[in-house]
């Protein structure tokens, strides 16, 4: 097993939010988007991080602090995909394992697919491996574009797409995996051939394939694993999404929530076995709650709080920074 690293692409602006903050640092429950892709790729046994940034790189760079695994790399013109890539370059020239290409607007990724597609990729021996989705409406994606004997032929933009085309129900999320020497290679060959007139890296994949390399897809990634934000009202619908996963996390460990359609849990919280979090209570930011404790209703616990073990907070109750035993 040889070793990966990782690109995030977050470079990008996003318009339909009507922001000026990066948008991989707008918040899914409490934490950046780009967070969530970070900690998955560490969670996948990925060495180093590569985050390719442009708006508001600065910002970005000081929101995650010093971290020995995540190097920074700028990308001065948003030109594409490929070109976002192209930029890690001069860090990855020499770099002879696999590398992991994903976006940091995709926050519901999850480890376990990410090692569904490195197990993939070393069983098949491939140059290249795609992480798949099924979705029912697939508009916005790209389609995989495969022969009648099964074989990844390439995979076609949605807007470079024909009639036939747009009714593929398969859809490439954006999780690669690829040898980085043929990566590179590639890379250097892709033209601007295109609707949007950008450097895609679609374009490497088929450039590998008509190479006569390897090339496979696995079809692991969730359709909820799939969703990018680009806009306000996805931003909502992947909060809830993820609020339902920390839901369900904390009751397998031993938490009760009463009504989780009305109890808003952000994910650095911590809560301890036992404990009974009452309807309409807002846990907000970085909490620990031991055990056996009582929570509302009614109730907000804001950021830095700590409550020891038993400890009950009345209903209505608002709680700033502060620690209770």
């Amino acid at each position: 097993m040889g070793e990966r690293v990782a690109i995030i692409l977050a470079a990008g602006v996003s318009s339909r939010m009507n922001t000026n903050k990066p948008k991989v640092l707008h918040e899914v429950c409490g934490r950046a988007m780009l967070a969530y892709v970070v900690d998955a790729c560490r969670d996948a046994g990925v060495s180093r991080i590569y985050v390719v940034v442009g708006y508001g790189a600065e910002q970005v760079a000081e929101r995650f602090g010093k971290n020995d695994d995540i190097v920074w790399v700028r990308q001065a013109q948003q030109k594409g995909t490929a070109d976002a890539v192209l930029c890690c370059k001069e860090h990855l020239a020499d770099f002879g394992g696999d590398t992991l290409i994903l976006c940091g607007d995709g926050p519901l990724i999850r480890a376990e697919t990410l090692k569904i597609l490195v197990e993939k990729h070393e069983s098949e021996k491939a140059s290249t491996t795609l992480a798949t989705a099924l979705l029912e409406d697939p508009t916005g994606y790209g389609r995989i574009n495969r022969d009648a004997y099964g074989n990844i032929q390439g995979i076609i933009e949605h807007n470079d797409c024909s009639a036939e085309q747009l009714a593929i129900k398969e859809v490439n999320p954006s999780y690669y995996l690829f040898n980085n020497k043929l990566l590179f290679e590639a890379l250097e060959k892709v033209t601007p051939d295109n609707v949007k007139n950008e450097y895609y890296l679609t374009d490497a994949l088929e450039i590998i394939i008509a190479s006569g390399h390897k090339v496979v897809a696995v079809t692991a990634v969730r359709p909820e694993e799939a969703m990018g934000i680009n806009s306000r009202a996805q931003l909502s619908e992947v909060s809830k999404i993820m609020q339902q996963r920390i839901h369900d996390k904390l009751m397998n460990d031993g938490v009760t929530i009463v009504d989780p359609d009305n109890t808003w849990i952000d994910a650095k919280a911590q809560i301890g076995q036992d404990s009974l979090i009452e309807p309409f209570t807002y846990i907000h930011g970085d909490v620990k709650i031991g055990k056996g404790c009582r929570v509302g209703p009614l109730a907000f616990v804001g950021d830095g709080t700590v409550l020891e073990d038993g400890t009950d907070i009345r209903p209505g109750t608002v709680m700033e920074q502060q620690s209770i035993s």
